[in-house]
């Protein structure tokens, strides 16, 4: 699951709450703008066309969930775990 933070200053993932990955998400929740905004994120970090990022639930409130085509939960944490310890978190 993923906890989306429009209207942020940069699109970022901040932290792990409660079994969700919040995301910082610079554009508003405005026309889908913010769900364009995450699959494109998602598409460049796990590096999968933006068609393999599938927006399963949440497509107008703040928890979303997403289908990643070809990747499993390992390679998904693995990813998501790496850009946290990047950030010192």
């Amino acid at each position: 699951m993923v906890m989306a933070a429009p209207r942020s200053s940069k699109t970022e993932i901040v932290e792990i709450q409660q079994d969700r990955v919040k995301i910082k998400v610079k554009a508003p929740p405005v026309d889908g703008e913010a769900n364009s905004a995450l699959v494109e994120y998602l598409s460049k970090i796990f590096k999968i066309p933006k068609k393999s990022v599938i927006l399963e639930k949440g497509q107008t409130g703040k928890q979303k969930s997403f289908l990643l085509v070809g990747l499993d939960k390992n390679q998904v944490c693995q990813t998501i775990d790496a850009i946290l310890a990047g950030k010192g978190k």
